[in-house]
């Protein structure tokens, strides 16, 4: 499960994976545009798991340009979920942020109906902090999102 850093030429395939039902559930549908912006921005870094043929799951971190050394799981869509992709991943991305990026901090926030992500987050050594309320707007009506985060002291 080699994850590499994300190219333009990536975008079709990113937005094809969030654009499927599982996903579609759970995370915001961006335009090329807003992708294209943020891939070549210095704040954040797409990262893709490639199988060789077809593009399986990304990654979006987000504030890489801040000094404060926190950094935010933007996102992780797997195409296929239920096969581990997900757990594989999020422990190379821990061990990059903490041990490559030097950050302090890694956050994420999660739908608090999104009780796999949750589970999966908590079993990895992600610490639950609080509730955004009301912070995400989906199918016509607001949900609360759960912060999570995992201290670098943490990790090691």
């Amino acid at each position: 499960m080699p994850l590499r850093l994300a190219t333009l030429d990536d975008i079709p395939a990113i937005i094809a994976l969030e654009g499927n039902p599982v996903a579609r559930e759970f995370v915001g549908q961006w335009s090329e545009d807003r992708h294209r912006a943020t891939l070549i921005g210095a704040d954040a870094r797409y990262y893709v798991s490639d199988s060789g043929e077809n593009i399986e799951a990304y990654v979006i971190l987000r504030g890489l340009s801040e000094n404060s050394g926190s950094i935010e799981l933007k996102r992780i869509v797997v195409g296929m979920p239920e096969r581990g992709l997900g757990r594989r991943i999020l422990q190379e991305i821990k061990r990059v942020c903490f041990l490559e990026l030097h950050a302090h901090r890694l956050f994420l926030d999660v739908f608090e109906d999104n009780s796999r992500a949750r589970h999966l987050y908590e079993s990895l050594g992600f610490r639950y902090e609080g509730i955004m309320r009301q912070a995400a707007y989906r199918e016509g009506r607001w949900f609360d999102l759960h912060l999570m985060s995992m201290l670098e002291s943490e990790y090691r």
